[in-house]
Protein backbone atom coordinates (compact mmCIF):
# COMPACT_ATOMS: atom_id res chain seq x y z
CA UNK A 1 0.00 0.00 0.00
CA UNK A 2 1.30 3.57 -1.16
CA UNK A 3 0.88 4.95 2.96
CA UNK A 4 0.93 8.73 1.31
CA UNK A 5 -1.04 10.73 -1.12
CA UNK A 6 -0.52 14.16 -2.36
CA UNK A 7 -3.70 17.01 -3.01
CA UNK A 8 -4.80 16.63 -5.94
CA UNK A 9 -3.63 20.66 -6.70
CA UNK A 10 -1.01 22.53 -5.43
CA UNK A 11 -3.18 25.46 -3.20
CA UNK A 12 -2.31 25.53 -0.02
CA UNK A 13 -3.91 23.37 3.05
CA UNK A 14 -7.69 24.13 3.55
CA UNK A 15 -6.66 24.93 7.22
CA UNK A 16 -4.34 27.33 8.49
CA UNK A 17 -0.63 25.93 9.53
CA UNK A 18 1.98 28.42 10.74
CA UNK A 19 4.77 27.98 8.33
CA UNK A 20 8.29 29.17 8.58
CA UNK A 21 10.12 28.91 5.41
CA UNK A 22 13.77 27.01 5.75
CA UNK A 23 16.72 26.65 3.85
CA UNK A 24 20.48 27.07 3.47
CA UNK A 25 20.01 29.92 2.37
CA UNK A 26 17.28 32.04 4.45
CA UNK A 27 17.83 34.28 6.48
CA UNK A 28 18.02 33.72 10.63
CA UNK A 29 14.51 34.70 11.75
CA UNK A 30 13.40 32.22 14.46
CA UNK A 31 10.02 30.45 13.41
CA UNK A 32 6.99 29.77 15.54
CA UNK A 33 7.83 26.76 18.02
CA UNK A 34 6.51 23.68 17.63
CA UNK A 35 4.26 24.01 20.78
CA UNK A 36 2.39 26.38 18.78
CA UNK A 37 1.53 24.10 16.03
CA UNK A 38 -1.40 22.36 18.19
CA UNK A 39 -4.80 22.77 17.17
CA UNK A 40 -6.24 22.46 20.55
CA UNK A 41 -4.61 21.87 24.20
CA UNK A 42 -5.87 18.59 25.21
CA UNK A 43 -5.93 17.81 29.38
CA UNK A 44 -4.58 14.36 30.11
CA UNK A 45 -5.61 11.86 31.66
CA UNK A 46 -3.25 10.44 35.03
CA UNK A 47 -4.86 7.36 34.22
CA UNK A 48 -2.53 7.32 31.02
CA UNK A 49 0.93 5.62 31.29
CA UNK A 50 3.44 8.31 29.83
CA UNK A 51 6.63 7.41 28.59
CA UNK A 52 9.86 9.34 29.62
CA UNK A 53 11.91 10.37 27.12
CA UNK A 54 15.78 10.72 27.52
CA UNK A 55 18.04 12.90 26.10
CA UNK A 56 4.58 2.23 -5.32
CA UNK A 57 1.08 1.77 -6.71
CA UNK A 58 -1.66 1.41 -4.85
CA UNK A 59 -5.58 2.26 -4.79
CA UNK A 60 -6.19 5.60 -3.60
CA UNK A 61 -9.97 6.75 -2.79
CA UNK A 62 -10.94 9.49 -5.59
CA UNK A 63 -13.84 11.00 -2.99
CA UNK A 64 -12.35 10.76 0.29
CA UNK A 65 -14.48 12.35 2.87
CA UNK A 66 -13.38 15.80 3.77
CA UNK A 67 -12.92 16.52 7.59
CA UNK A 68 -13.75 19.13 9.74
CA UNK A 69 -10.09 20.64 10.25
CA UNK A 70 -11.18 22.97 13.46
CA UNK A 71 -11.22 19.44 15.10
CA UNK A 72 -7.61 18.27 13.69
CA UNK A 73 -4.84 17.65 16.66
CA UNK A 74 -1.30 17.42 15.24
CA UNK A 75 1.09 16.78 18.48
CA UNK A 76 4.27 14.74 19.91
CA UNK A 77 2.71 11.75 21.65
CA UNK A 78 4.40 10.40 24.62
CA UNK A 79 1.31 7.98 25.69
CA UNK A 80 0.92 4.49 25.84
CA UNK A 81 -2.30 3.90 24.28
CA UNK A 82 -1.79 6.51 21.52
CA UNK A 83 1.35 4.78 20.37
CA UNK A 84 -0.35 1.90 20.53
CA UNK A 85 -2.60 3.69 18.24
CA UNK A 86 0.05 4.44 15.42
CA UNK A 87 1.41 1.68 15.56
CA UNK A 88 -2.02 -0.26 14.91
CA UNK A 89 -2.36 2.43 11.88
CA UNK A 90 0.99 2.05 10.42
CA UNK A 91 0.25 -2.07 10.32
CA UNK A 92 -2.61 -1.30 8.57
CA UNK A 93 -1.14 1.43 6.54
CA UNK A 94 1.87 -0.84 5.29
CA UNK A 95 0.50 -4.31 4.94
CA UNK A 96 -2.36 -5.84 2.81
CA UNK A 97 -4.39 -8.43 4.07
CA UNK A 98 -6.54 -10.88 2.19
CA UNK A 99 -10.19 -10.65 4.10
CA UNK A 100 -10.65 -14.01 4.43
CA UNK A 101 -6.68 -14.58 5.47
CA UNK A 102 -6.64 -17.68 8.10
CA UNK A 103 -5.78 -15.74 11.56
CA UNK A 104 -5.79 -12.14 9.99
CA UNK A 105 -6.61 -10.77 13.61
CA UNK A 106 -3.74 -12.36 15.96
CA UNK A 107 -1.18 -11.42 12.76
CA UNK A 108 -2.16 -7.99 12.93
CA UNK A 109 -1.98 -7.95 16.75
CA UNK A 110 1.55 -9.19 16.23
CA UNK A 111 2.81 -7.24 14.22
CA UNK A 112 1.36 -4.19 16.27
CA UNK A 113 2.94 -5.44 18.89
CA UNK A 114 6.45 -5.60 17.41
CA UNK A 115 6.22 -2.06 16.27
CA UNK A 116 4.85 -0.93 19.31
CA UNK A 117 7.97 -2.11 21.53
CA UNK A 118 9.80 -0.59 18.64
CA UNK A 119 8.52 2.94 18.91
CA UNK A 120 8.37 2.38 22.58
CA UNK A 121 11.93 1.38 23.01
CA UNK A 122 12.70 4.42 20.37
CA UNK A 123 10.68 7.18 21.90
CA UNK A 124 12.06 6.36 25.64
CA UNK A 125 15.75 6.94 24.54
CA UNK A 126 16.38 2.74 24.49
CA UNK A 127 17.56 2.31 20.95
CA UNK A 128 21.21 2.66 20.32
CA UNK A 129 22.40 4.96 18.02
CA UNK A 130 19.33 7.51 18.13
CA UNK A 131 19.93 10.63 20.13
CA UNK A 132 16.22 10.98 20.10
CA UNK A 133 12.74 10.00 18.53
CA UNK A 134 9.30 11.75 18.18
CA UNK A 135 6.43 10.08 17.21
CA UNK A 136 4.17 12.36 15.54
CA UNK A 137 0.52 12.18 15.43
CA UNK A 138 -2.49 13.74 13.88
CA UNK A 139 -5.43 12.55 15.51
CA UNK A 140 -10.07 13.41 15.41
CA UNK A 141 -12.47 12.93 17.43
CA UNK A 142 -13.95 9.65 17.10
CA UNK A 143 -17.67 10.96 16.97
CA UNK A 144 -16.26 12.68 13.82
CA UNK A 145 -15.04 9.64 12.26
CA UNK A 146 -18.06 7.94 12.84
CA UNK A 147 -20.10 10.68 11.18
CA UNK A 148 -17.96 10.24 8.09
CA UNK A 149 -19.17 6.71 7.85
CA UNK A 150 -15.71 5.34 7.78
CA UNK A 151 -14.88 1.51 8.51
CA UNK A 152 -15.49 0.39 12.01
CA UNK A 153 -12.23 -1.96 11.75
CA UNK A 154 -10.58 1.57 11.33
CA UNK A 155 -12.05 3.11 14.16
CA UNK A 156 -11.53 0.07 16.82
CA UNK A 157 -7.58 -0.30 15.56
CA UNK A 158 -6.62 3.07 15.81
CA UNK A 159 -8.06 4.73 18.71
CA UNK A 160 -7.09 6.15 22.01
CA UNK A 161 -8.37 8.26 25.07
CA UNK A 162 -7.70 11.67 25.62
CA UNK A 163 -9.22 13.51 28.44
CA UNK A 164 -12.10 11.30 28.56
CA UNK A 165 -12.49 11.90 24.65
CA UNK A 166 -11.91 8.98 22.14
CA UNK A 167 -9.76 9.82 19.32
CA UNK A 168 -8.94 8.12 16.26
CA UNK A 169 -5.05 8.54 14.71
CA UNK A 170 -5.37 9.30 11.24
CA UNK A 171 -1.54 10.33 10.44
CA UNK A 172 1.55 9.72 11.88
CA UNK A 173 5.55 10.14 11.53
CA UNK A 174 8.58 9.24 13.10
CA UNK A 175 11.23 12.33 13.75
CA UNK A 176 14.64 10.47 13.95
CA UNK A 177 17.78 12.38 15.14
CA UNK A 178 20.47 10.05 14.20
CA UNK A 179 23.38 9.90 11.73
CA UNK A 180 21.80 7.00 9.77
CA UNK A 181 18.73 4.64 9.75
CA UNK A 182 19.00 0.70 9.58
CA UNK A 183 19.11 -0.70 6.21
CA UNK A 184 18.87 2.64 4.35
CA UNK A 185 21.28 4.84 3.00
CA UNK A 186 22.68 7.68 4.80
CA UNK A 187 22.35 11.54 4.34
CA UNK A 188 26.06 13.28 3.54
CA UNK A 189 24.91 16.65 5.18
CA UNK A 190 26.26 17.79 7.89
CA UNK A 191 29.70 17.04 7.96
CA UNK A 192 30.49 14.55 10.34
CA UNK A 193 33.20 16.45 12.11
CA UNK A 194 30.24 18.42 13.31
CA UNK A 195 30.53 18.70 17.66
CA UNK A 196 26.57 17.40 17.72
CA UNK A 197 24.16 15.61 15.70
CA UNK A 198 22.06 17.93 13.82
CA UNK A 199 20.77 15.20 11.07
CA UNK A 200 17.44 13.74 11.46
CA UNK A 201 14.91 11.74 9.22
CA UNK A 202 11.40 10.84 9.16
CA UNK A 203 10.22 7.76 9.27
CA UNK A 204 6.85 5.76 9.14
CA UNK A 205 4.70 8.45 7.53
CA UNK A 206 1.59 7.07 6.94
CA UNK A 207 -2.08 8.70 6.59
CA UNK A 208 -5.44 6.53 6.56
CA UNK A 209 -6.00 5.13 3.33
CA UNK A 210 -9.73 6.75 3.67
CA UNK A 211 -8.64 10.24 4.59
CA UNK A 212 -6.18 10.75 1.86
CA UNK A 213 -6.37 14.42 0.18
CA UNK A 214 -7.44 15.71 3.05
CA UNK A 215 -3.57 17.40 3.30
CA UNK A 216 -3.04 15.47 6.58
CA UNK A 217 0.18 14.35 4.93
CA UNK A 218 1.68 17.70 4.14
CA UNK A 219 0.75 18.96 7.76
CA UNK A 220 2.45 16.23 9.65
CA UNK A 221 5.70 17.01 7.48
CA UNK A 222 5.36 20.89 8.37
CA UNK A 223 4.82 19.71 12.17
CA UNK A 224 7.93 17.69 12.32
CA UNK A 225 9.71 20.81 10.79
CA UNK A 226 9.10 22.38 13.45
CA UNK A 227 9.87 19.99 16.19
CA UNK A 228 13.06 19.08 14.21
CA UNK A 229 14.05 22.99 14.31
CA UNK A 230 13.43 23.47 18.13
CA UNK A 231 15.46 20.08 18.64
CA UNK A 232 18.62 22.40 16.63
CA UNK A 233 18.32 20.19 13.58
CA UNK A 234 19.94 21.60 10.55
CA UNK A 235 19.36 19.29 7.64
CA UNK A 236 16.05 16.34 8.01
CA UNK A 237 15.58 13.88 5.50
CA UNK A 238 13.29 11.17 3.97
CA UNK A 239 13.62 8.31 2.26
CA UNK A 240 10.72 7.04 -0.46
CA UNK A 241 10.17 4.29 -2.98
CA UNK A 242 11.08 5.31 -6.51
CA UNK A 243 7.82 4.23 -8.07
CA UNK A 244 5.52 6.18 -5.24
CA UNK A 245 4.68 8.64 -6.55
CA UNK A 246 2.43 10.46 -4.50
CA UNK A 247 4.53 10.37 -1.79
CA UNK A 248 7.33 12.16 -4.13
CA UNK A 249 4.81 14.95 -4.87
CA UNK A 250 4.28 15.69 -0.83
CA UNK A 251 8.06 15.40 -0.34
CA UNK A 252 8.43 18.20 -3.13
CA UNK A 253 5.71 20.33 -2.27
CA UNK A 254 7.28 19.85 1.06
CA UNK A 255 10.61 21.68 0.11
CA UNK A 256 12.55 18.10 0.52
CA UNK A 257 14.72 18.01 -3.28
CA UNK A 258 16.15 14.30 -4.11
CA UNK A 259 20.09 14.35 -2.58
CA UNK A 260 21.07 10.52 -3.80
CA UNK A 261 19.00 7.11 -4.24
CA UNK A 262 19.71 3.40 -3.24
CA UNK A 263 22.30 1.30 -5.26
CA UNK A 264 20.11 -1.54 -7.48
CA UNK A 265 21.86 -4.11 -5.71
CA UNK A 266 20.70 -3.36 -2.11
CA UNK A 267 17.32 -2.81 -3.10
CA UNK A 268 17.17 -6.84 -4.43
CA UNK A 269 18.99 -7.73 -1.45
CA UNK A 270 16.38 -6.26 1.01
CA UNK A 271 13.44 -7.61 -1.49
CA UNK A 272 12.05 -4.20 -2.08
CA UNK A 273 11.17 -1.25 -4.70
CA UNK A 274 14.72 0.88 -4.92
CA UNK A 275 14.75 4.15 -2.71
CA UNK A 276 15.59 7.71 -2.98
CA UNK A 277 16.93 9.96 -0.33
CA UNK A 278 15.36 13.62 -0.32
CA UNK A 279 16.72 16.27 2.08
CA UNK A 280 15.33 19.65 3.28
CA UNK A 281 17.46 22.28 4.76
CA UNK A 282 16.54 23.91 8.13
CA UNK A 283 17.84 27.52 8.81
CA UNK A 284 18.79 27.96 12.07
CA UNK A 285 19.56 31.01 13.90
Amino acid sequence: MTPLSSSSSSSSLPFPIPIHPHSSSSSSSSPPSSSSFIYYFPVFSNVRTQIQCSASTTDVCTQSPKIDTSLLTIAESFYEDELWAAASLRVRSFNRFHPDTFGLQDHRKYLAEREFEALKERVSGKRLGFRRVSCINASLPMSHILSLSLSDDFCSLCKFSDGGEDRVVVGTLDLNQCLSLPDEISGTKPELNEPDITRAYLSNVCVAEELHRNGLGYALLEKSKLVAYDWGITDLYVHVAVDNEPAKKLYTKSGFVYESDEPAWQARFLDRPRRLLLWKGLAIS
